[in-house]
Protein backbone atom coordinates (compact mmCIF):
# COMPACT_ATOMS: atom_id res chain seq x y z
CA UNK A 1 0.00 0.00 0.00
CA UNK A 2 2.91 2.54 0.41
CA UNK A 3 3.50 2.46 -3.50
CA UNK A 4 0.06 3.89 -3.64
CA UNK A 5 0.03 6.33 -0.86
CA UNK A 6 3.62 7.84 -2.04
CA UNK A 7 2.14 7.69 -5.85
CA UNK A 8 -0.89 9.88 -4.82
CA UNK A 9 1.42 12.18 -2.50
CA UNK A 10 3.34 12.73 -5.34
CA UNK A 11 0.58 13.44 -7.65
CA UNK A 12 -0.62 16.45 -5.66
CA UNK A 13 2.97 17.24 -4.88
CA UNK A 14 3.29 18.02 -8.79
CA UNK A 15 0.01 19.40 -9.34
CA UNK A 16 0.33 21.94 -6.41
CA UNK A 17 4.18 22.84 -6.92
CA UNK A 18 2.99 22.93 -10.75
CA UNK A 19 0.22 25.43 -9.33
CA UNK A 20 2.78 27.76 -7.72
CA UNK A 21 5.44 27.33 -10.54
CA UNK A 22 3.31 28.47 -13.08
CA UNK A 23 2.06 31.85 -11.11
CA UNK A 24 6.06 32.62 -11.26
CA UNK A 25 6.85 31.73 -14.15
CA UNK A 26 4.30 34.40 -15.23
CA UNK A 27 6.10 37.02 -13.70
CA UNK A 28 9.48 35.92 -14.54
CA UNK A 29 8.22 36.43 -18.17
CA UNK A 30 7.11 39.83 -17.50
CA UNK A 31 10.38 40.45 -15.09
CA UNK A 32 12.22 39.16 -18.80
CA UNK A 33 9.82 41.16 -20.93
CA UNK A 34 9.14 38.37 -22.98
CA UNK A 35 6.14 38.15 -25.33
CA UNK A 36 3.10 35.90 -23.33
CA UNK A 37 3.59 32.82 -25.80
CA UNK A 38 7.12 32.79 -24.73
CA UNK A 39 6.11 32.33 -21.35
CA UNK A 40 5.03 28.72 -22.45
CA UNK A 41 6.83 27.54 -25.04
CA UNK A 42 10.58 28.91 -23.89
CA UNK A 43 10.34 29.42 -20.17
CA UNK A 44 8.07 27.07 -18.79
CA UNK A 45 8.73 24.33 -21.42
CA UNK A 46 12.37 24.75 -20.65
CA UNK A 47 11.54 24.42 -16.54
CA UNK A 48 9.37 21.20 -16.75
CA UNK A 49 11.35 19.43 -19.56
CA UNK A 50 14.78 20.04 -17.40
CA UNK A 51 14.19 17.06 -15.29
CA UNK A 52 14.02 14.78 -17.99
CA UNK A 53 16.52 16.15 -19.78
CA UNK A 54 18.57 15.65 -17.05
CA UNK A 55 17.66 12.17 -16.63
CA UNK A 56 18.90 11.46 -20.22
CA UNK A 57 21.74 12.55 -19.90
CA UNK A 58 22.72 10.72 -16.66
CA UNK A 59 21.92 7.57 -18.49
CA UNK A 60 23.11 8.09 -21.15
CA UNK A 61 27.23 9.52 -20.04
CA UNK A 62 27.50 7.26 -16.73
CA UNK A 63 25.02 4.18 -17.88
CA UNK A 64 27.68 1.24 -17.73
CA UNK A 65 25.87 -0.69 -19.59
CA UNK A 66 23.77 -0.77 -23.15
CA UNK A 67 20.15 -1.83 -21.05
CA UNK A 68 21.51 1.68 -18.91
CA UNK A 69 21.77 3.86 -21.74
CA UNK A 70 18.90 2.69 -23.90
CA UNK A 71 16.60 4.29 -20.76
CA UNK A 72 18.12 7.41 -22.02
CA UNK A 73 16.88 6.91 -25.47
CA UNK A 74 13.83 5.69 -24.28
CA UNK A 75 13.01 8.77 -22.60
CA UNK A 76 14.00 10.74 -25.66
CA UNK A 77 11.55 9.24 -27.60
CA UNK A 78 8.44 8.42 -25.15
CA UNK A 79 8.52 12.17 -24.11
CA UNK A 80 7.31 13.63 -27.34
CA UNK A 81 4.93 10.48 -28.10
CA UNK A 82 2.88 11.33 -24.23
CA UNK A 83 3.13 15.19 -24.89
CA UNK A 84 1.74 14.78 -28.34
CA UNK A 85 -1.36 12.52 -27.56
CA UNK A 86 -1.94 12.44 -23.66
CA UNK A 87 -1.12 16.46 -22.87
CA UNK A 88 -3.02 17.53 -25.57
CA UNK A 89 -5.66 15.02 -24.69
CA UNK A 90 -6.12 16.36 -21.19
CA UNK A 91 -6.04 20.09 -22.39
CA UNK A 92 -8.95 19.04 -24.77
CA UNK A 93 -10.83 17.08 -21.60
CA UNK A 94 -10.23 20.12 -19.55
CA UNK A 95 -11.45 22.76 -22.35
CA UNK A 96 -14.53 20.88 -22.73
CA UNK A 97 -15.17 20.82 -19.13
CA UNK A 98 -14.57 24.19 -18.35
CA UNK A 99 -16.41 25.48 -21.69
CA UNK A 100 -19.96 23.13 -20.45
CA UNK A 101 -19.22 24.26 -16.87
CA UNK A 102 -19.46 28.09 -18.62
CA UNK A 103 -22.33 27.41 -20.99
CA UNK A 104 -24.22 25.55 -17.90
CA UNK A 105 -23.65 28.52 -15.61
CA UNK A 106 -25.34 31.14 -18.19
CA UNK A 107 -28.81 32.02 -17.84
CA UNK A 108 -30.76 29.88 -20.44
CA UNK A 109 -31.93 32.39 -23.12
CA UNK A 110 -36.28 32.05 -24.00
CA UNK A 111 -36.50 30.33 -27.45
CA UNK A 112 -36.83 33.13 -30.23
CA UNK A 113 -35.19 35.23 -32.72
CA UNK A 114 -32.91 36.81 -29.88
CA UNK A 115 -32.32 32.99 -28.33
CA UNK A 116 -28.63 31.99 -27.78
CA UNK A 117 -27.79 29.03 -30.84
CA UNK A 118 -23.87 29.51 -30.04
CA UNK A 119 -22.77 26.11 -31.22
CA UNK A 120 -22.20 23.45 -28.16
CA UNK A 121 -18.52 23.33 -26.27
CA UNK A 122 -17.06 20.47 -28.17
CA UNK A 123 -17.98 22.39 -31.48
CA UNK A 124 -16.39 25.60 -30.59
CA UNK A 125 -12.98 25.92 -32.53
CA UNK A 126 -9.87 27.08 -30.02
CA UNK A 127 -8.97 30.64 -31.16
CA UNK A 128 -8.74 32.56 -34.15
CA UNK A 129 -7.26 31.80 -37.66
CA UNK A 130 -3.87 33.64 -36.54
CA UNK A 131 -3.53 31.66 -33.43
CA UNK A 132 -4.20 28.39 -34.90
CA UNK A 133 -1.48 29.19 -37.36
CA UNK A 134 0.71 30.08 -34.94
CA UNK A 135 -0.10 26.98 -32.77
CA UNK A 136 0.45 24.73 -36.51
CA UNK A 137 4.25 27.00 -36.61
CA UNK A 138 5.53 24.72 -33.79
CA UNK A 139 3.72 21.60 -34.66
CA UNK A 140 5.55 22.15 -38.24
CA UNK A 141 9.01 22.43 -36.69
CA UNK A 142 8.69 19.92 -34.48
CA UNK A 143 7.65 17.28 -36.87
CA UNK A 144 10.36 17.35 -39.67
CA UNK A 145 13.15 17.41 -36.72
CA UNK A 146 10.90 14.60 -35.38
CA UNK A 147 11.35 12.45 -38.59
CA UNK A 148 14.84 12.42 -38.97
CA UNK A 149 15.03 11.78 -35.39
CA UNK A 150 13.30 8.25 -36.29
CA UNK A 151 15.02 8.15 -39.40
CA UNK A 152 18.61 8.20 -37.62
CA UNK A 153 17.81 5.59 -35.41
CA UNK A 154 17.21 2.84 -38.09
CA UNK A 155 20.77 3.76 -39.72
CA UNK A 156 24.04 3.29 -38.77
CA UNK A 157 27.01 4.93 -39.94
CA UNK A 158 30.00 6.55 -38.51
CA UNK A 159 29.43 10.10 -37.94
CA UNK A 160 26.21 10.24 -36.82
CA UNK A 161 26.86 10.89 -33.38
CA UNK A 162 28.22 14.59 -34.98
CA UNK A 163 24.71 15.15 -35.69
CA UNK A 164 23.49 15.04 -32.29
CA UNK A 165 25.01 18.67 -32.67
CA UNK A 166 22.71 20.17 -34.96
CA UNK A 167 19.88 18.84 -32.49
CA UNK A 168 21.11 21.78 -30.23
CA UNK A 169 21.41 24.24 -32.85
CA UNK A 170 17.75 23.39 -34.40
CA UNK A 171 16.34 24.38 -30.39
CA UNK A 172 18.42 26.97 -30.38
CA UNK A 173 17.26 28.63 -33.69
CA UNK A 174 13.48 27.66 -32.13
CA UNK A 175 14.65 29.38 -28.97
CA UNK A 176 15.62 32.38 -30.81
CA UNK A 177 12.45 32.70 -32.91
CA UNK A 178 10.28 32.35 -29.91
CA UNK A 179 12.28 35.04 -28.05
CA UNK A 180 12.34 37.57 -30.94
CA UNK A 181 8.64 36.72 -31.81
CA UNK A 182 7.44 39.59 -30.38
CA UNK A 183 4.26 39.68 -28.09
CA UNK A 184 0.70 38.57 -28.52
CA UNK A 185 -2.15 39.93 -27.38
CA UNK A 186 -2.58 39.28 -24.03
CA UNK A 187 -5.39 36.48 -22.98
CA UNK A 188 -7.69 35.75 -19.55
CA UNK A 189 -6.43 37.68 -16.60
CA UNK A 190 -3.94 40.13 -15.16
CA UNK A 191 -1.29 38.12 -13.30
CA UNK A 192 -2.16 36.61 -10.18
CA UNK A 193 -0.04 38.16 -7.06
CA UNK A 194 2.50 36.11 -6.69
CA UNK A 195 2.56 33.57 -3.86
CA UNK A 196 5.57 34.33 -2.21
CA UNK A 197 4.35 37.69 -1.77
CA UNK A 198 0.59 37.84 -2.11
CA UNK A 199 0.13 41.20 -1.08
CA UNK A 200 2.57 43.04 -3.41
CA UNK A 201 1.19 44.12 -6.16
CA UNK A 202 4.46 44.12 -8.26
CA UNK A 203 6.93 41.59 -6.08
CA UNK A 204 10.53 41.42 -5.60
CA UNK A 205 12.57 39.91 -8.21
CA UNK A 206 14.05 37.57 -5.57
CA UNK A 207 11.18 36.46 -4.89
CA UNK A 208 9.97 35.41 -8.11
CA UNK A 209 13.19 33.77 -9.01
CA UNK A 210 13.18 31.89 -5.66
CA UNK A 211 9.84 30.39 -5.91
CA UNK A 212 10.66 29.31 -9.70
CA UNK A 213 13.50 27.92 -8.60
CA UNK A 214 12.06 25.50 -5.47
CA UNK A 215 8.91 24.65 -7.46
CA UNK A 216 11.25 23.30 -10.05
CA UNK A 217 13.02 21.43 -7.37
CA UNK A 218 9.74 20.08 -5.69
CA UNK A 219 8.52 19.20 -9.48
CA UNK A 220 11.82 17.51 -10.39
CA UNK A 221 12.04 15.25 -6.70
CA UNK A 222 8.78 14.82 -6.86
CA UNK A 223 8.41 13.28 -10.79
CA UNK A 224 11.14 10.91 -10.18
CA UNK A 225 9.47 9.55 -6.95
CA UNK A 226 6.41 9.00 -8.70
CA UNK A 227 8.36 7.22 -11.50
CA UNK A 228 9.68 5.22 -9.46
CA UNK A 229 6.48 4.15 -7.37
CA UNK A 230 4.72 3.48 -10.93
CA UNK A 231 7.61 1.25 -11.71
CA UNK A 232 6.90 -0.67 -8.18
CA UNK A 233 3.13 -1.03 -9.00
CA UNK A 234 3.07 -1.68 -12.71
CA UNK A 235 4.22 -5.62 -11.94
CA UNK A 236 1.68 -5.34 -9.16
CA UNK A 237 -1.19 -5.20 -11.07
CA UNK A 238 0.11 -7.85 -14.05
CA UNK A 239 2.33 -5.33 -16.29
CA UNK A 240 5.75 -6.67 -17.19
CA UNK A 241 8.72 -4.34 -16.22
CA UNK A 242 9.22 -3.40 -20.44
CA UNK A 243 5.25 -2.30 -20.64
CA UNK A 244 5.53 -0.59 -17.65
CA UNK A 245 8.53 1.47 -18.50
CA UNK A 246 7.64 2.24 -22.39
CA UNK A 247 3.85 2.52 -21.85
CA UNK A 248 3.15 4.26 -18.44
CA UNK A 249 6.75 5.90 -17.28
CA UNK A 250 6.30 8.48 -20.10
CA UNK A 251 2.76 9.82 -18.85
CA UNK A 252 4.66 10.00 -15.79
CA UNK A 253 7.60 11.89 -16.79
CA UNK A 254 5.74 14.10 -18.73
CA UNK A 255 2.85 15.00 -15.74
CA UNK A 256 4.20 18.44 -14.98
CA UNK A 257 3.77 19.41 -18.72
CA UNK A 258 0.03 17.74 -18.35
CA UNK A 259 -0.60 19.80 -15.09
CA UNK A 260 0.43 22.87 -16.10
CA UNK A 261 -1.69 22.64 -18.96
CA UNK A 262 -4.40 21.70 -16.54
CA UNK A 263 -4.27 24.93 -14.36
CA UNK A 264 -3.63 27.14 -17.21
CA UNK A 265 -6.96 26.05 -18.55
CA UNK A 266 -8.35 26.55 -15.43
CA UNK A 267 -7.72 29.72 -15.26
CA UNK A 268 -8.84 30.54 -18.63
CA UNK A 269 -5.13 30.85 -20.44
CA UNK A 270 -5.78 28.06 -23.17
CA UNK A 271 -2.87 30.07 -25.45
CA UNK A 272 -0.35 29.83 -22.67
CA UNK A 273 -1.67 25.84 -21.81
CA UNK A 274 -1.20 24.87 -26.18
CA UNK A 275 2.17 26.67 -26.08
CA UNK A 276 3.72 25.36 -23.44
CA UNK A 277 2.97 21.52 -24.62
CA UNK A 278 4.41 22.58 -27.87
CA UNK A 279 7.38 24.23 -26.23
CA UNK A 280 8.39 21.25 -23.92
CA UNK A 281 7.84 18.76 -27.75
CA UNK A 282 10.61 21.08 -29.12
CA UNK A 283 12.94 20.65 -26.22
CA UNK A 284 12.18 17.02 -26.10
CA UNK A 285 12.51 16.58 -29.89
CA UNK A 286 16.02 17.87 -30.10
CA UNK A 287 18.04 18.53 -26.49
CA UNK A 288 17.85 14.55 -25.17
CA UNK A 289 17.86 13.35 -29.31
CA UNK A 290 21.77 14.97 -29.36
CA UNK A 291 22.48 13.71 -25.92
CA UNK A 292 21.18 10.43 -27.68
CA UNK A 293 22.91 11.08 -30.32
CA UNK A 294 26.16 11.80 -28.88
CA UNK A 295 26.64 8.87 -26.34
CA UNK A 296 24.59 6.12 -27.72
CA UNK A 297 24.89 3.88 -30.92
CA UNK A 298 20.95 5.39 -31.32
CA UNK A 299 19.10 2.18 -32.75
CA UNK A 300 16.06 1.63 -32.28
CA UNK A 301 14.10 -1.62 -31.92
CA UNK A 302 10.49 -2.28 -32.83
CA UNK A 303 9.25 -0.75 -30.13
CA UNK A 304 10.71 2.16 -30.12
CA UNK A 305 9.98 2.93 -34.01
CA UNK A 306 6.53 2.07 -32.91
CA UNK A 307 6.68 4.77 -30.35
CA UNK A 308 7.92 7.56 -33.50
CA UNK A 309 5.56 6.25 -36.00
CA UNK A 310 2.57 6.70 -33.35
CA UNK A 311 4.04 10.24 -32.75
CA UNK A 312 4.11 11.46 -35.96
CA UNK A 313 0.63 10.17 -36.61
CA UNK A 314 -0.95 12.84 -33.89
CA UNK A 315 1.17 15.44 -35.22
CA UNK A 316 -0.72 15.29 -38.98
CA UNK A 317 -3.82 14.58 -37.21
CA UNK A 318 -3.38 17.52 -35.17
CA UNK A 319 -1.52 20.15 -37.94
CA UNK A 320 -4.87 18.91 -40.46
CA UNK A 321 -7.16 20.33 -38.15
CA UNK A 322 -5.26 23.32 -37.57
CA UNK A 323 -4.95 23.62 -41.15
CA UNK A 324 -8.44 23.43 -42.20
CA UNK A 325 -9.04 25.93 -38.77
CA UNK A 326 -11.18 22.86 -36.69
CA UNK A 327 -9.49 22.44 -34.36
CA UNK A 328 -12.17 21.81 -31.18
CA UNK A 329 -11.66 20.57 -27.75
CA UNK A 330 -12.92 17.73 -29.01
CA UNK A 331 -10.42 16.88 -31.84
CA UNK A 332 -8.09 17.68 -29.64
CA UNK A 333 -9.32 15.23 -26.55
CA UNK A 334 -9.31 12.88 -29.62
CA UNK A 335 -5.54 12.87 -29.39
CA UNK A 336 -5.54 11.35 -26.68
CA UNK A 337 -6.99 8.00 -28.29
CA UNK A 338 -2.74 7.68 -30.37
CA UNK A 339 -1.72 6.49 -27.12
CA UNK A 340 -4.61 3.75 -26.65
CA UNK A 341 -3.73 2.96 -30.41
CA UNK A 342 0.35 2.69 -28.99
CA UNK A 343 -0.74 0.74 -25.65
CA UNK A 344 -2.61 -1.69 -27.95
CA UNK A 345 0.14 -2.63 -30.55
CA UNK A 346 2.94 -2.26 -28.13
CA UNK A 347 1.80 -5.30 -26.18
CA UNK A 348 2.60 -7.86 -29.20
CA UNK A 349 5.67 -6.11 -30.11
CA UNK A 350 6.86 -6.82 -26.46
CA UNK A 351 5.84 -10.44 -26.08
Amino acid sequence: MIHFVLLIACAVAIYLSCEWFVNAVEWLGERLNVGKMAVGTILAAFGTALPESVVTLVAVTTGTTPQAKDIGVGAAMGGPLALATVAYGVTGAMLLLKRRKDRAARPVAVAGPGADVSPAAGAQVLGTESETRRLAKDQTWFLPIFIVKVGLGLAAFAFKPVLGLLFFAAYAVYFWREIRGGDDEDEGPDLEPLKFQPKAASPATWAVVAQTLLTLVVIFFASQLFVHQLDAIGPMIGLSASVTALLLSPVATELPEIMNAVIWVRQGKTKLALANISGAMMIQATVPSGLGLLFTPWRFDAALLWSGLITMAAIVYLLATMAAHKLTPTRLAVAAGFYVVFGLGLVPLLN
